[in-house]
């Protein structure tokens, strides 16, 4: 299992270089942003700065959208920074969440979502593609890979993703809901023909390390973690609003949004989010990895064990350098260990 962080680029930007550099010297190997331009500071150009203070480590958005970004301006951001340090890049994207909303706009549809995976793709691996009417190609572009990962949680989304996905990103942890979703991915790619064992699956989500024993110290954990439940709730709204609570998609993931009342986009992803009261506790511990190292490498050995070949942390609270340290030191030996062993 590969390791992840995603970080918000926050200012100052130098904060985010560094808890990259931190990132790669303890084990991890991408290092992951938002992609809101309104919200945070543009994450192109600190991606800049990111590849440069680093030397092995693989940056790119979780995610971006085809709605507030060109497709070809993308691909060529990519190719650049692919030229300038190496491949080192990867493009993570969905339909649209933060990004589009801060300006009253829509996500983007699955047809337009399909098409923007498929020419950014085909220019960020130095290759020609039709876009519109004509053929386009980057000339100076020789040798640039880029894998296309599509964050998904509907039924339509996820098929989508096992038909043209290079990899699948799930922005949740529960390992129940988890196995639906992968399912559903690698039974939409064999239906498309494709082998599903070149599907990359992560799975994204806070992660706090400390002593979860004393109850308060929980509490705290918890609270630093509850925005997740608000980010994940704005995707299961749209979900539940096209399918009902009736469909398919596991009940863990519906039930806990029916109290919920509205969001404020300038405190999205932000601990202390006032807006995600109505997530529960127990939504909280069950989408986040929260407590002792133990309790984390249970938890991402069960998810390893349903196929997930990332774990990425989301690091949005207030023990970022402590939890990439015990990470480091703790949980991502303990897991390369526990692989080895079962190998």
């Amino acid at each position: 299992m590969d390791f992840g962080v995603v970080l918000q680029t926050d200012p100052p930007a130098s904060r985010v270089v560094e808890l990259t550099r931190q990132a790669e010297n303890h084990g991890f190997d991408y290092a992951w942003t938002f992609d809101s331009h309104l919200l945070w500071q543009e994450p192109f150009v600190i991606y800049s700065a990111m590849l440069a203070a680093t030397r092995r480590i693989t940056v790119g958005p979780m995610v971006t959208n085809p709605a507030t970004r060109d497709w070809t301006v993308l691909a060529s951001l990519f190719a650049t920074l692919n030229d300038m340090y190496g491949n080192r890049t990867i493009c993570g994207i969905g339909r649209g969440d933060s990004a589009v909303r801060t300006l009253n706009g829509r996500p983007s549809n699955l047809a337009t979502l399909r098409d923007a995976v498929h020419v950014i793709r085909e220019l960020g691996n130095s290759r020609p593609v039709e876009v519109g009417d004509r053929t386009v190609q980057f000339p100076w572009s020789t040798g640039s890979t880029l894998d296309v990962w599509v964050a998904a949680y509907g039924p339509r989304a996820l098929a989508l993703t096992g038909q043209v996905g290079d990899g699948f990103i799930l922005q949740l942890a529960d390992p129940d809901i988890a196995a639906w979703m992968i399912r559903a991915v690698r039974d939409s790619a064999e239906a498309a023909g494709r082998d599903p064992d070149e599907i990359a699956f992560c799975v994204a989500a806070p992660a706090y390390t400390g002593d979860g024993a004393s109850p308060a110290v929980r509490a705290h954990m918890r609270e630093q973690c509850r925005w997740f439940g608000g980010m994940v709730g704005n995707h299961v709204a749209d979900i539940v609003s096209r399918y009902g609570t009736d469909s398919a998609i596991p009940k863990a993931l519906t039930d806990y949004i029916r109290d919920r009342e509205g969001y404020d986009y300038n405190e999205h992803g932000r601990a202390g989010n006032s807006h995600t009261r109505f997530v529960p506790d127990e939504i909280v511990e069950r989408f986040c990895l929260l407590g002792p190292p133990a309790e984390h490498v249970a938890k991402l050995e069960a998810l390893r064990d349903l196929g997930v070949t990332q774990f990425a942390a989301y690091l949005q609270h207030d023990n970022k350098d402590d939890t990439l340290r015990t990470y480091g030191e703790r949980v991502i030996p303990a897991l390369r260990e526990l692989a080895a062993a079962s190998a």
